[in-house]
């Protein structure tokens, strides 16, 4: 097998078709309302949410669940699963997760064959099909986590750029300021104990929920 990093490219790769550049997380509603209006209130806003998900949530669960595929433990993998899913606070989010989780999964099918341990779960979220993939390929903990941040990242900022909207170079200066974090968010997930999962964003619970029902949509979340 190639060297297992190399591999990660494909899933941090833009064009992997997973749907991620349909959603805004929030982004949208955001602008519409004014509390993003330039780069900063973009650098702010993306690094705020990177603070309150992904070490205490996204990425803890995304190493669980690797742990539970690799260890066949089919109960740990469907429990943190729902776990997650039931962690996304609007319909649209949950709906983001598992439509994006489906897309990897089918994806993964063919890049690992059948049978795979997702395929048991009715709605699996983007990061137990992400996990499977990088367990199958045996990937570092570390480094599937900081793959997943990378492509959170990356699909805000392609977000910002398109509704802000941003220029592509500043769009790229952010990605690199952003992204110069992924070691500290990685070493706090791994550190995670179980009474510490658990997510703090009333922002995006907001935004969401309003955009909902916003008139005028580009994006999906």
């Amino acid at each position: 097998m190639s060297n297992p990093a190399h591999r990660l490219w494909m899933l941090v790769s833009p064009g992997l078709p997973v749907g991620g550049y349909s959603y805004s997380q929030g982004i949208e509603f955001a602008v519409h309302a004014g509390w993003i209006r330039n780069a900063s209130d973009t650098r702010d806003w993306i690094n705020g949410l990177a603070q309150a998900v992904l070490p205490r949530l996204d990425l803890p669960l995304l190493l669980r669940m690797a742990v539970a595929i690799r260890t066949g433990d089919s109960a740990a993998l469907a429990y943190w699963n729902c776990y997650l899913l039931a962690s996304r606070e609007t319909a649209e989010l949950r709906r983001e997760d598992g439509n994006m989780g489906r897309a990897l999964r089918r994806l993964a099918g063919g890049l690992l064959g059948n049978p795979r341990a997702v395929d048991a779960l009715p709605i699996p979220a983007f990061a137990a099909s992400f996990a499977e993939i990088g367990a199958s390929w045996s990937v570092t903990d570390d480094a599937l986590c900081a793959a997943y941040a990378w492509v959170w990242f990356d699909n805000q900022i392609a977000a910002a750029v398109k509704l802000v909207p941003l220029g592509q170079t500043q769009g790229q200066r952010l990605l690199l300021e952003l992204t110069d974090q992924l070691d500290t968010l990685t070493a706090a997930a791994m550190n995670c104990t179980d009474a510490d999962l658990g997510q703090a964003a009333t922002g995006l619970a907001l935004a969401s929920a309003a955009h909902e029902t916003q008139y005028s949509r580009l994006f999906q979340s």
